[in-house]
């Protein structure tokens, strides 16, 4: 589990803060195992409101209020690290939504938010204020009810040993790797000791050690089950396909990581081609859509004169 508590820049605070202050926060937000569950919660400054166009993934029509600066940088967010809203997926009172009032008790928003990845939905059961906890201070409680189901911890004492591949002692080549290793580790271990505090319990010690880590060098480990008939060659193969399917992972793990920051310049780019260089945004927005039409061209006649009319074009063709 990750819990990542945040406070964001106002609303009026200057631009250069706010890029800063996302940017960091999409670094911390990355480091986080995609497997975790993830939390960010904390003052956001940000009013999302109840439009949710374009985000329906993230968050639901329960926002109160209109939608501010800081509430599209963070639904932006929280859509491309796939983080559900929680305030806004929950149908309450208004009275129950807000999580800020000002000092004179005109002014009232939600801006406090706890959010969790799309892949632990079903895990919140629960999101709203508690205005009778008193905290001193000018926002007021969030609570967020969450239901987890927890996979057995096997302790210490109970873990599953790992065996090594002593299949591989039938190829004779490996056969000799593994007693001129087994044979200098033990001279090794021989010399050290010097004839000098030999005990029954520290000689077996040695001997273990010695062997355990010549296996562990030498053979590996099995990650699965494997029949004894199976030849060393397919043991090999089964090996060398393990070693290419965990680097394959790393490399989808790189290109994904590769796409986030490109999608990320693309966005910041944007956001500076939005206050003047129109064409270089639109420019921009049809990259991030994926949408390329292909041009069309006119249907001539064999005189060489355009047809407009399209049962015309259908004869034609």
């Amino acid at each position: 589990m990750n819990v990542i508590q945040c406070y964001a820049p106002t609303n009026d605070y200057n631009e250069d803060a706010k890029d800063q202050f996302y940017s960091r926060l999409q670094s911390i937000v990355e480091k986080c195992p995609t497997k975790d569950l993830i939390i960010l919660m904390g003052d956001l400054n940000a009013k999302v409101g109840m439009d949710n166009t374009g985000y329906k993934d993230i968050m639901g029509r329960h926002g109160p209020g209109e939608r501010n600066e800081n509430g599209k940088r963070f639904p932006n967010l929280c859509a491309f690290n796939k983080l559900v809203i929680g305030g806004t997926i929950f149908p309450y009172k208004r009275i129950h939504k807000i999580t800020w009032t000002s000092p004179d008790h005109t002014t009232q928003n939600q801006i406090d938010h706890i959010c969790i990845n799309k892949k632990f939905r079903r895990t919140m059961e629960d999101v709203r204020t508690k205005r009778g906890a008193d905290i001193a201070s000018d926002h007021h409680l969030l609570i967020a009810k969450m239901k987890l189901k927890l996979k057995k911890y096997w302790t210490t004492e109970r873990t599953i040993s790992q065996k090594f591949n002593t299949a591989f002692l039938r190829d004779t080549d490996k056969l000799n790797k593994f007693k001129i290793v087994l044979s200098n580790k033990l001279q090794v271990f021989h010399d050290l000791l010097n004839g000098e505090g030999i005990t029954m319990e520290s000689n077996w010690k040695g001997i273990k050690e010695s062997i355990t880590s010549t296996c562990h060098e030498v053979l590996g480990h099995k990650k699965h089950h494997h029949k004894e008939w199976i030849t060393v060659d397919r043991l090999y193969k089964i090996q060398t396909q393990a070693e290419y399917t965990e680097v394959n992972k790393q490399v989808k793990r790189s290109i994904r990581t590769d796409k986030r920051k490109y999608v990320e310049d693309l966005a910041t780019t944007a956001e500076k081609a939005a206050r003047g260089n129109m064409k270089q945004l639109y420019d921009i927005t049809k990259k991030l859509s994926g949408n390329h039409r292909k041009p069309e061209r006119p249907v001539k006649s064999k005189e060489g004169k355009v047809i407009t009319n399209t049962e015309e074009q259908q004869i034609g063709g």
